[in-house]
């Protein structure tokens, strides 16, 4: 499905509720076929902050435009690939990613286009309009910032590009508060490494890592570094100065101390262990 960029592209980010948003998400629209014309659109929607650089739509657009030219129809591929250079571009703390109104307009507003290229299919009747106003773990960007901010491991994005290459570790991992603690989330690409990768193995580790996380604290077994705030409140400020990020090569995050590969070793092996006993549909149980 594709359908054209908005003749009217908005500057800046604004903030888009979900009730707002309703009237432009037409049949034409969820199917694939005509866009809006996005005029009408703007008068609905709550501006930011006219000092802050961060909510500027350029650099937003061109990302999503390289990437429909970059993947063609590779489109899951692109993932990997936006989902870190989205979070180094957007810098936001997880209080303003929370806030569903960002992701709504930037979807819908900015980018339809990206949206519909992405999340439709010529096997289904419409696109989903979760992609456009839904959960974190749905939401066509908002999924891929979150999985940045729960997988990168201090300034590096390359456990997100292994993360992002798998859909149902992704889906999974977002739906479950589990991958807050860093170690969980890097033990987690850690364990693709390792060989688990389809869906269902995937979502029987997630339920076993969750079932024994209700009677061991995971800091306990895996410690992890604590945060320094003010690295990720200097990352931010810098935003308006900050060149584009690369295109071939990872952009830096924050460089929050990373997770201690001792720890994060550690951590795998004792997942890998509880996907050897772990109830996974379709696998015969050992004995």
């Amino acid at each position: 499905m594709t359908i054209e960029k908005p003749h009217h592209v908005p500057q800046r980010l604004g903030l888009l509720s979900a009730a707002a948003a309703d009237p432009f998400l037409t049949e034409d629209l969820l199917a694939g076929v005509r866009g809006h014309e996005g005029v009408d659109l703007a008068k609905v929607v709550e501006p930011l902050a006219e000092d802050d650089a961060r909510w500027e739509v350029e650099p937003l657009r061109e990302l999503v435009e390289d990437a429909m030219h970059g993947f063609g129809d590779s489109r899951t591929r692109a993932d990997g690939w936006l989902a870190p250079r989205l979070h180094a571009t957007l810098r936001l703390t997880r209080r303003e990613a929370a806030d569903r109104r960002v992701w709504t307009h930037l979807a819908l507003a900015v980018a339809p286009d990206y949206v519909a290229w992405r999340h439709g299919s010529p096997t289904t009747s419409k696109i989903n309009s979760e992609r456009f106003k839904g959960a974190p773990d749905r939401q066509c960007f908002s999924r891929l910032w979150w999985a940045a901010e729960m997988f990168r491991n201090g300034g590096d994005y390359s456990p997100v590009e292994a993360a992002c290459g798998n859909q149902d570790l992704i889906h999974s991992a977002l739906r479950r508060d589990l991958v807050d603690h860093r170690p969980t989330a890097q033990a987690l690409v850690g364990v693709l490494g390792r060989g688990i990768a389809t869906g269902r193995e995937i979502e029987g580790l997630m339920t076993a890592i969750s079932a024994a996380g209700a009677t061991l604290v995971y800091d306990a077994l895996a410690e992890d570094e604590p945060r320094d705030p003010e690295v990720l409140r200097q990352w931010i400020a810098e935003a308006g100065t900050a060149r584009a990020v690369p295109r071939h090569t990872l952009p830096r995050g924050p460089e929050e101390e990373p997770v201690p590969e001792g720890t994060v070793r550690k951590l795998t092996d004792y997942f890998v262990e509880l996907f050897e006993t772990a109830p996974v549909r379709g696998r015969a149980p050992k004995d």
